[in-house]
């Protein structure tokens, strides 16, 4: 008989907050924070919260505390117009909620630029102005861009009107971990996108998703952007192109019992 392989999990240290959701949802719609479209602003947030569900992501509490205030906006926006209210009945969530994203957008503006800053110039010293080459110029990747990647896939699927067969059928994330890197043997990168062509099941996107992950993690991946909202490329790490991603993976659970020993 032969065993099921176990299932992998993909844990995520650093995953942003809903004020990060809002300012990504705007940015891609090129929108102004003071001026933006609460309706659609909130269909949008909605589906990315069904895009983490469909993926099995952890959904915070805090993400569900927006979602029912954008609910709340959404829904005083659609109402009748009343008389003008007095000052008693308390502030206007909407203003609040702008004012709030207008505050986060300045810090988290001066904290990325900080961050790159640190980053390009760590452990340089320069005897004369630095000429950076076009690889240091790497823009770091936000899980709301991967996301936005398998909100595409899922979509495409919609047009295609693609019907789930009721059977189970099973996905390997070993098998789509090897997809992804068959992709790279005979190309520098892919596109984000194109990891998903081919996968007619909502299940086989979110499998290609985690191995994905699994990949970048154990650092057989890489995932660059070459300007900002740019088109996400996938590359094989330098460090780790000829070795086997089993290899890796396996190394890495060592490292992991090791340490717990």
């Amino acid at each position: 008989m032969i065993n099921a392989p176990a299932a992998i999990n993909v844990h995520i240290n650093v995953f942003e907050g809903p004020m990060d959701l809002l300012l990504h949802l705007i940015k891609k719609d090129n929108l102004d924070v003071c001026d933006i479209n609460i309706a659609e602003i909130t269909k949008q947030y909605l589906d990315y919260l069904n895009v983490m569900k469909e993926l099995n992501l952890e959904v915070a509490g805090e993400f569900l505390v927006m979602a029912s205030t954008l609910m709340q906006i959404k829904a005083k926006t659609l109402l009748p117009s009343q008389a003008p209210t007095s000052e008693n009945e308390g502030p206007d969530p909407a203003k609040e909620l702008i004012a709030k994203l207008v505050e986060y957008q300045k810090y988290k503006e001066a904290s990325t630029y900080l961050n790159q800053k640190l980053e390009e110039n760590k452990d340089k010293f320069y005897r004369s102005a630095p000429i950076f080459d076009s690889g240091e110029k790497v823009i770091n990747v936000q899980m709301f861009d991967l996301l936005a990647a398998v909100k595409r896939a899922f979509e495409r699927l919609d047009e295609r009107k693609r019907i789930e067969l009721l059977k189970i059928e099973e996905f390997p994330i070993e098998v789509k971990m090897q997809k992804v890197v068959d992709m790279l043997k005979n190309r520098t990168w892919v596109l984000l996108d194109d990891i998903f062509v081919g996968e007619t099941k909502k299940r086989g996107i979110i499998t290609c998703f985690m191995a994905l992950l699994e990949l970048i993690k154990i650092k057989k991946l890489l995932a660059r952007q070459d300007e900002q909202e740019g088109q996400i490329r996938i590359y094989l790490n330098p460090e780790n192109k000829d070795k086997d991603f089993k290899t890796l993976m396996h190394g890495n659970d060592e490292t992991v019992k090791s340490e717990n020993v």
